[in-house]
């Protein structure tokens, strides 16, 4: 257990992740401040705390999921005598997702519409 919290890779895994929420979280409170002042007054504070929650609930889940994926350590199949799992199956197919759609947006936003 004191191997755990003396780490330095836990600390700035620790440091990152808590970065990461801090943004993430000051990026959903903008984007809903944005929604709920379309709003009509008297709705907007139900809204906001609709949003928040919604947004708290939806973290925890991507959060349950994740940890769960990080648990399908266990080899699947072997290429080339490299044992493949259902988390290096995941996370290569959301990697190779990430970089089509980037190399899209991208390739959208110099090119123009056609």
């Amino acid at each position: 257990m004191l191997e755990i919290i003396s780490s330095p890779e836990n600390w700035a895994s620790l440091l990152t992740l808590t970065v990461l929420e801090i943004v993430l979280g000051v990026d959903n409170l903008i984007f809903l401040s944005i929604l709920a002042s379309r709003l009509p007054i008297e709705k907007r504070k139900k809204g906001r705390r609709l949003g928040l929650g919604a947004a708290l609930i939806t973290r925890l889940g991507l959060l349950a999921s994740v940890a769960w994926i990080v648990t399908l350590n266990k080899p699947v199949f072997t290429v080339a005598d490299l044992a493949i799992s259902w988390r290096d199956v995941i996370l290569f197919v959301g990697g190779m997702f990430l970089i089509a759609k980037s190399t899209l947006e991208i390739h959208h936003s110099v090119e123009g519409e056609e």
